[in-house]
């Protein structure tokens, strides 16, 4: 089992930048996948933005495409999110995610809060 801790959540305004880190540990050698789910009030879990390290493949949901980007440091078994032009919409907790060897992903940290206001 891996153990993931989130940092850099925050209040921000509208249109502001956050970046979202996620340190990975328990494991030695470099994860299959890693990525961010984020919970908003009310509603359920949903997929932000992957990684699977084997392919160079990232993947974004359609809501923020083109202001996220997810990064990862293999070696490192860290994963970071960098959030640009924020919006209220985008005020969750986010979730780190991991997958040791394929997906879906097993294991997920605390979460990290986030918050946009207008």
């Amino acid at each position: 089992q891996v153990q993931l801790v989130e940092s850099g959540g925050g209040l921000v305004q509208a249109g502001a930048s956050l970046r979202l880190s996620c340190v990975a540990s328990g494991r030695s050698g470099s994860l299959y996948a890693m990525g961010w789910y984020r919970r908003a009030p009310g509603k359920d879990r949903e997929f932000v933005a992957q990684s699977v390290s084997s392919v160079g493949m990232t993947r974004y949901a359609n809501s923020v495409k083109g202001r996220f980007t997810i990064s990862r440091d293999n070696a490192k078994n860290t994963v970071s999110l960098q959030m640009n032009s924020l919006k209220p919409e985008d005020t969750a907790v986010y979730y780190c995610a991991a997958a040791l060897y394929t997906l879906p992903f097993t294991d997920w940290g605390q979460g990290t809060q986030v918050t946009v206001s207008s």
